[in-house]
């Protein structure tokens, strides 16, 4: 199956940080969906794309600006229902003949409540909770400007104290906006209003990765002909899925190379390539270039040089061993959504790049490969859904995310072997205490970064001057946005004594408790 032979759900990216969830909570309930920013999007591409039902994204622009960003106006003529948030509301209303203003008093940040109207409407079925009179439900709102006159054959559905047009619709057309984000986590509702408009549009809902894995083989199959492909295996759960997914597809065309840069965790190389060349007979070098990428790192402090640095050696060690099997046209890499969103916005939108991602954004354009990343559509529970449906053990797959930069974005400021030795101990020892209070699979992602600080402690009745180290956990559905988990202050007490007495060279230690946002999961 082809994914046009899916039910197609349209999203019109206007540059908000969190369209991707609006793909996420869609794939949820096994929408086909895909994002493409509004630049893109003209009549010839809706005609080709013949979309099921269109969402408009969020985004920070005023529509009242010169050059203002804005959907064709044939979104609106093609007949199938039509879903406006927050930006994507205003844009709506003033394309379709209302008014939106900016006003003072009206601007709403964060946590706010929204009220029902007196007439019921099928996108909210289910969604005011009546049972403690006045019916509200809370959401999340992130807007300076605000709809002033709602267009015409629209009605109010919901308000909120800052926004009396919370919620609009005109129902025999199918156009529905919220002011608010339903996609965030912070309107707990969320889920339920997406459910109810694609059941509005009718979609059947036979997105799964049964499906996605039949689609990706093809493609691969396609794209590869006859060529040798090349995998850059870390041992996450990324790359070894893409590994298992293309070796399914052309078997013996594929060679994977582990690089093995100095910057892995405590024993991880060994047990990567062992675990792949006993357990799934996938053809596999072990490039041992730890010299190599320490040496080029020695001196660098940067946070975007070390990926810029990383991302560069990196295909040069591919490249190197693409020769070495007679020449590999292709580059296989486990990019997914969230790296794409967070480098530069997926095919090209307006999203503001908050880091690059060494196997996006640090590539250097000599690259001589092409690259094969059958995973950059997906988001990270997706993957573990692809990879249960390859036949991947769930222990492997329930795995924490490794980056791919590895310790060197753990290490702020300048790296050293001695600062990595200890921070590898200090790790392992986190990670031992996380599963042996069987927290492993609470946890999204946990790790420690050394900080580039020394600060004076006694031991022993001596004192020392030693690195301070910062133990990092966090919640997440998709890496998108993660809370940090709230480990008891036995636990963190436990777990700093012990970082303390087992290894040489740390004598304080700090738990991050910092959310994203403001903050990203890695300190770089």
């Amino acid at each position: 199956m082809s994914t046009t032979e899916h039910d197609r759900l349209l999203i019109i990216d206007f540059g908000s940080q969190v369209t991707q969830l609006i793909a996420r909570r869609l794939r949820e309930l096994h929408v086909y969906c895909e994002i493409h920013p509004f630049n893109a999007v003209d009549d010839a591409f809706l005609h080709a794309f013949a979309p099921k039902a269109v969402i408009l994204s969020g985004g920070p622009a005023s529509v009242f600006a010169d050059g203002a960003p804005k959907p064709p106006a044939l979104v609106f003529d093609l007949g199938v229902p039509v879903l406006g948030i927050c930006y994507g509301q205003q844009v709506m209303m003033h394309m379709l003949g209302g008014k939106v203003e900016r006003g003072h008093g009206t601007a709403e940040f964060g946590r706010a409540f929204v009220t029902p109207a007196a007439d019921p409407l099928d996108l909210l079925a289910g969604w005011f909770d009546a049972a403690t009179p006045p019916a509200r439900e809370q959401v999340w709102m992130s807007h300076g400007d605000h709809v002033s006159q709602i267009a015409p054959g629209f009605a109010v559905y919901g308000t909120s104290p800052n926004a009396p047009f919370a919620i609009t619709a005109d129902p025999a057309r199918r156009f529905y906006a919220v002011q608010f984000h339903p996609e965030v986590h912070h309107s707990p509702k969320g889920p339920k209003l997406f459910e109810n408009f694609v059941k509005i549009a009718g979609f059947k809902g036979d997105w799964t990765m049964g499906a996605y894995r039949e689609e990706a083989i093809a493609r691969i199959r396609a794209q590869v002909g006859d060529g040798k492909v090349i995998c850059a295996l870390s041992g996450g759960v990324d790359s070894s899925v893409a590994a298992v997914l293309i070796h399914e597809a052309i078997g013996e065309q594929l060679t994977c190379v582990y690089v093995d840069h100095g910057l892995m965790r405590k024993n991880e190389s060994q047990e990567v390539v062992s675990m792949f060349r006993e357990h799934y007979n996938l053809p596999l070098i072990h490039a041992d270039e730890s010299d190599l990428f320490l040496g080029r790192l020695e001196g660098v402090s940067d946070p975007e040089t070390k990926r810029k640095i990383i991302g560069g050696l990196f295909i040069e060690v591919f490249e190197k061993h693409a020769k070495a099997i007679g020449g590999a046209d292709f580059l296989a890499q486990g990019t997914l959504y969230p790296d794409v969103i967070e480098s530069v916005s997926f095919s090209g939108g307006p999203s503001v790049t908050i880091k690059s991602h060494h196997n996006v954004g640090g590539l250097p354009e000599r690259m001589n490969m092409q690259l094969v990343e059958p995973l950059r559509e997906l988001f990270k529970d997706e993957v573990r859904a692809l990879g249960v449906e390859l036949g991947l053990p769930p222990s492997f797959i329930g795995r924490h995310p490794f980056p791919g930069p590895g310790l060197a974005i753990r290490c702020p400021g300048e790296i050293t072997r001695e600062k990595l030795d200890i921070l590898r101990e200090a790790d392992a020892v986190y990670i031992d205490q996380i599963r042996k209070h069987g927290l492993y699979d609470e946890i999204w992602q946990a790790f420690v970064a050394i900080l580039p600080v020394r600060t004076v402690g006694v031991m022993g009745d001596g004192r020392t001057y030693d690195f301070a180290c910062a133990l990092r956990a966090v919640t997440s559905v998709d890496g998108m946005t993660a809370d940090y988990y709230p480990f008891t202050h036995e636990f963190l007490g436990e777990t700093a004594t012990r970082i303390i007495n087992e290894i040489p060279g740390i004598n304080r230690v700090t738990y991050d408790i910092t959310s994203k946002p403001p903050g990203t999961i890695e300190w770089e």
